[in-house]
């Protein structure tokens, strides 16, 4: 029989939209954007399920209730996938690849950046959980069907006491009370356009450089041209005229 611990007091530590299911069993379910009804509870037993439309603080919630419960193994994207966003891929991308500069890498989503996850964390949940894609599946026999049939292949509780992360409201409010508020993804996106703008500004500017340079080449250019035109003209007028 599979060895089972105890998740961290009060799990799941971090609120959300989900149902929280049978602590023991080693599936979380994330169904995306869309909203299978009961689907921790239609017999499959899963740990927890829920959507998460986000492709931010949507994926660090999930990080953050399944390191806090080692007996989650595995973790189904399942779901419609949300446009724009892209939080099924997000969440897939950040177990395989990590993050770097805070941005998930591999991530094609709006804004894919994680802010409240330190390393250590991102590492558990890659060592903790295999990830099993199943995204544009909403249908709740098919899900159920995956959630039994790797519930059937669970290994055992992670070797590691659960980690507890505080992340969203609990998060920003700890840190106002510390003097410090942590920046918003979508502040870092603007950050990153502003850059870029700015980038752009000063590539802008070196072209400018470069055409008045070009400009400035050829205007000498014809004035040496016309320069060297009326010298030759001359000596010819000269030559005849003395002849």
């Amino acid at each position: 029989m599979a060895t089972k611990v105890k998740p961290a007091a009060g799990w799941p530590v971090v609120k959300g939209e989900y149902e929280a299911g049978n602590p023991e069993n080693p599936v979380a379910v994330t169904t995306c954007g869309s909203h299978v009804k009961g689907a921790g509870q239609l017999g499959a037993g899963a740990a927890i399920t829920g959507p998460h439309k986000t492709e931010n603080l949507g994926i660090e919630k999930i990080v953050a209730n399944v390191i806090s419960n080692p007996n989650i193994r595995f973790l189904l994207v399942t779901g419609a996938e949300v446009k724009g966003h892209i939080a099924g891929e997000a969440i897939i991308m950040l177990h395989k690849n990590g993050i770097k500069e805070n941005r998930i890498v591999g991530s094609t989503g709006a804004i894919p950046y994680i802010e409240n996850l330190p390393d250590d964390t991102i590492k558990r949940f890659q060592a903790q959980v295999q990830v099993v894609e199943m995204i544009g599946t909403e249908d709740e026999s098919a899900i159920v069907s995956k959630v039994k049939e790797l519930a059937a292949k669970d290994p055992g509780a992670f070797e590691g006491e659960p980690m507890i992360i505080q992340v969203g409201k609990e998060k920003e409010e700890e840190a106002e009370a510390g003097g410090v508020k942590p920046m918003a993804a979508e502040m870092a996106q603007i950050q990153l356009r502003i850059r870029g703008i700015q980038y752009q500004t000063i590539e802008i500017g070196n072209l400018n450089k470069l055409m008045s340079g070009i400009y400035a080449g050829k205007i000498e250019g014809i004035m040496i041209g016309l320069v060297v035109g009326l010298t030759i003209l001359g000596l010819i007028l000269t030559i005849f005229g003395g002849a």
